[in-house]
């Protein structure tokens, strides 16, 4: 988990030139925000110290085509730390789990999972909802094609982004 940091125009305009390409180079970065290449190696060890940014390899879903994505919509039977603390980690622990997510309305979660085969997801959702007796219900999407996925986030509020601007 990320340790919380004070970020300035410098660290936005780095951080986000490295969610587009992160292969850039220190002196093709420096470049692009007006530091030297030392000042942006130094922002970047920081941004890892802090937990900020992560040393990860993104591959292309399309060029793995025995892939087979799911959207899983999970619904708790009740609330509690245990539960929730169990829930957690077997979701974390899980490899087939990329993504989950706590929600606000008639969902508690939607889970990101990815496996080889309908039937290494359906082994998958077995192991992970419905031995739980805490799981009051899901429901599974596959997904048939992948529109647009991108992992880039925003860096500053939209009020401090269109007052640099104006």
């Amino acid at each position: 988990m990320a340790i919380p940091i004070l970020l300035d125009d410098f660290d936005h305009r780095l951080l986000a030139l490295l969610q587009d390409d992160a292969a850039r180079t220190l002196t093709a970065l420096g470049e692009a925000v007006g530091l030297s290449p030392s000042a942006v190696q130094r922002r970047i060890t920081r941004y890892r110290k802090h937990g900020l940014l992560q040393q990860v390899a993104v591959l292309d879903s399309t060029a793995f085509p025995a892939v087979v994505l799911a959207a899983v919509w999970v619904t708790m039977e009740r609330e509690s730390v245990r539960t929730l603390n169990a829930f957690y980690a077997r979701m974390r622990a899980a490899p087939e789990v990329q993504q989950c997510y706590q929600l606000a309305g008639d969902w508690d979660y939607l889970v990101i999972m990815a496996t080889t085969s309908v039937g290494a997801y359906r082994e998958a959702a077995e192991r992970l909802f419905k031995v739980d007796g805490n799981i009051k219900r899901y429901e599974t999407r596959l997904v048939f094609d992948t529109v647009k996925r991108g992992l880039r986030l925003p860096t500053q509020a939209p009020s401090a982004r269109s007052r640099r601007r104006g």
